[in-house]
């Protein structure tokens, strides 16, 4: 009879597994599907640490009216910064900049003091030697400046991080791959789900080398061999691996969090992690980012304007 009980017990949590499951959508060859138009703007402003207001409080614990509260001071400080110096004429920019439906505090789940874990010896080194004096703030040559105000590359994770425009990402998906646009840069990662090899160590991209695969009805992509140049917060190239989880959690919502390892940098991995909100209203918009670029431009010309002017003022 116990047997009888056991098996029946055992055949009802497949079934209730098994129905759960199939209430997620799925491509026609059967994976899960995260394929739409997805956006984090409602992120931006969400420190990627635990403020120290919330000082002895896991992430989860800051929600409710504390939380709503929080947003709108975020939102209304948002919207002072840029109409303090730019003078926005009738808000036009606010419409989709509703930040109050943010749903963290702050970003940084594990460790769970909600802080970056401190640095190695050899990632103090690394950070300390990057900290290089810029001449003239970083005007003397266009390779002062970031790749991001080159139209290079944001990198990884950055390029899915919130800011305060471009925050929209297209997911693609197809028999043995995913792939994930992003608006800024316009950049686009392939990520093939087939087993297949890595890159050989000698190969080193800016978005890295991804692989993927399903752990149920999770999409986890594992990435290594970056570009020194790219690597996140300066960490080390030939030793990072980011792993990528996306899940979804509602019908508009896949929650995305990103675990970071690189024992030569930090004393632990650590992970972050924030919803994408799916909005097929919002596709990807151009993003003319070379073609545009009269910032970069008029940075050094403005340097150089000023060398002129001030060579001049010594030779009188």
């Amino acid at each position: 009879m116990q047997k009888i009980v056991i098996a029946l017990a055992l055949a009802l949590a497949t079934t209730s597994v098994s129905a759960q499951s199939k209430k997620i959508a799925r491509t026609p060859w059967g994976d899960p599907d995260l394929q739409g138009n997805y956006t984090n703007l409602y992120e931006d402003g969400t420190p990627l640490e635990r403020p120290a207001q919330f000082e002895g409080r896991t992430v989860d614990q800051v929600k409710g009216e504390e939380l709503a509260q929080l947003k709108l001071e975020v939102q209304q400080r948002t919207i002072n910064n840029f109409e303090g110096p730019i003078h926005a004429p009738n808000n036009w920019w606010q419409d989709a900049l509703d930040l109050r439906r943010g749903s963290q505090a702050w970003l940084l789940v594990d460790p769970p003091d909600g802080h970056v874990p401190a640095l190695t010896p050899e990632g103090q080194r690394r950070a300390d030697a990057a900290r290089r004096p810029i001449y003239d703030g970083g005007s003397a040559s266009w390779e002062d400046r970031t790749l991001y105000d080159r139209c290079i590359t944001r990198g990884l994770p950055g390029s899915m991080m919130p800011a305060i425009y471009g925050n929209s990402y297209k997911i693609i998906q197809g028999p043995g791959y995913v792939a994930i646009q992003y608006e800024m840069i316009h950049e686009t990662r392939v990520i093939p789900l087939d087993g297949r090899p890595r890159l050989g160590r000698s190969i080193h991209l800016d978005m890295g080398d991804a692989r993927g695969r399903w752990d149920g009805d999770t999409l986890v992509v594992e990435t290594t061999n970056f570009k020194a140049r790219s690597a996140y917060r300066n960490s080390n190239a030939d030793a990072l691996k980011l792993t990528e989880r996306f899940t979804r959690i509602a019908p508009d919502k896949v929650r995305w969090s990103v675990t970071i390892d690189d024992p030569t940098t930090w004393t632990r991995p650590w992970t972050f992690s924030m919803p994408l909100t799916e909005n097929n209203s919002e596709a990807l918009q151009q993003y003319e980012c070379h073609e545009g670029n009269y910032g970069l431009r008029n940075i050094l010309s403005a340097a150089r304007a000023e060398e002129r002017h001030a060579s001049e003022a010594v030779s009188k």
